[in-house]
C-alpha cells in the first residue's frame, strides 16, 4: 500500500497563533490538544490537516511548496477580501481584465499562498 499524506507541515515562529490564522482560512479548527504557547498546533479541516511547528529560524526564502485555495461558497475576489481582513497580505495580483487570474496573498509569518477563482467561476 503506498504511503498516504497526513498533515503538511510549516516550520513558523508561533505554532499556535498560525494555526488559528489558518484554521479561519480553511474553516478549520485547532485541535483541542493544542494551546498558545505550545510547539506544535494541528489544523484539522475537510479532507486536510496542516501542522504547525515552532523553529528557531526565521522564514528566508520564497516558499518551495504552497497552497492554491479555491473557493467554494464565494468569489475569488470575496475570498482575497476576506482572507486579507484575516491578516493576510497582498503578495502579487495576477488577475485579468478578462476574469481570469490568480491573487498570492502570505499569511501572518509570510508564507505565500494563492486564491484561484471558484469552481462555480470556472464554469462561466
Amino acid at each position: 500500500m503506498a504511503s498516504l499524506v497526513r498533515h503538511v507541515t510549516f516550520d513558523c515562529s508561533d505554532a499556535y497563533a498560525q494555526a488559528a490564522f489558518w484554521a479561519q482560512v480553511l474553516e478549520g479548527r485547532v485541535s483541542d490538544e493544542d494551546a498558545p504557547g505550545d510547539p506544535e498546533a494541528l489544523v484539522e479541516a475537510d479532507g486536510m490537516g496542516v501542522l504547525f511547528v515552532t523553529v528557531p529560524e526565521a522564514k528566508s526564502v520564497k516558499n518551495r511548496v504552497h497552497f492554491d485555495l479555491q473557493p467554494q461558497d464565494r468569489s475569488r475576489d470575496e475570498e482575497v477580501e476576506r482572507l486579507l481582513k484575516l491578516g493576510a497580505t497582498l503578495v502579487g495580483d495576477h488577475r485579468r481584465a478578462d476574469g481570469l487570474g490568480w491573487v498570492t496573498l502570505a499569511d501572518p509569518e509570510g508564507n505565500e499562498f494563492c486564491v484561484e477563482r471558484s469552481k462555480a467561476e470556472r464554469a462561466e
